[in-house]
């Protein structure tokens, strides 16, 4: 059972959603496949200060439209983007996905492990990403994020996906939600859906939605840096 150290403090759904990720679009655009995987609904960001922001709400919009190769490809970026901030060689890391496999085999990768989700729910599409549909330097910390915004508003009877990375195991690891033989990265099907089924008795318990769950992890894991 997941039990934040402050149980009170928890984000409303408002600021989940507005929670906003700078990011530098002439870093991206010269490291993807061609212009067309951009999504140019970043270009309506906001800048605040130096670099446009790009908020969870916006990704949702974007992945709302991921019913064809070219919504999913937005997705995948956009997802990136968010998780990615504006640092060079963060940017480089994350744009390896586009290095070492082609755009044909981006989408149908893509396409299974999203109809894995829609029909088998959250835990049988992360085993997908993580095994039969893997796409080479998309780990679950940047592949989480794809399923949480393309399932988290729309699942209906299945778990709703989260994302899991390693300041949200940093925290489940200083809260005891998990013991000391969790990875910090690296996470079988088995811990993420040990991660799920934690999250969403926690939210449950809350009358909460699981990303409000997430997002106060992640904020209790950055403070333990």
């Amino acid at each position: 059972m997941i039990v934040l150290p402050d149980d009170a403090d928890l984000p409303d759904r408002c600021t989940v959603l507005g929670e906003a990720i700078p990011f530098d679009r002439a870093r991206w655009l010269p490291l993807l496949p061609d212009t067309t995987w951009w999504p140019t609904v970043l270009d309506e960001c906001p800048h605040v200060d130096r670099w446009p922001r790009v908020d969870r709400r916006t990704v949702f919009g974007i992945a709302s439209r991921a019913d064809s190769a070219e919504g999913r490809r937005h997705l995948l970026v956009a997802a990136l983007v968010w998780g990615t901030g504006t640092k060079a060689q963060s940017v480089n890391r994350r744009a390896r996905i586009f290095e070492h496999s082609s755009p044909t085999g981006i989408d149908a990768q893509l396409g299974e492990a999203l109809d894995v989700l829609r029909e088998r729910g959250a835990a049988a599409a992360y085993r997908a990403f993580n095994n039969d549909q893997r796409v080479p330097y998309l780990g679950p910390a940047f592949f989480t994020k794809v399923l949480y915004f393309a399932g988290h508003d729309s699942a209906a009877e299945s778990q709703r996906p989260v994302i899991l990375d390693s300041v949200v195991s940093r925290a489940l690891k200083a809260t005891d939600a998990v013991d000391a033989s969790w990875p910090g990265n690296g996470w079988t099907t088995d811990h993420y859906r040990l991660y799920l089924d934690g999250v969403h008795e926690y939210a449950q318990t809350r009358g909460v939605l699981p990303d409000q769950v997430e997002a106060a992890l992640f904020s209790h894991g950055k403070q333990l840096a």
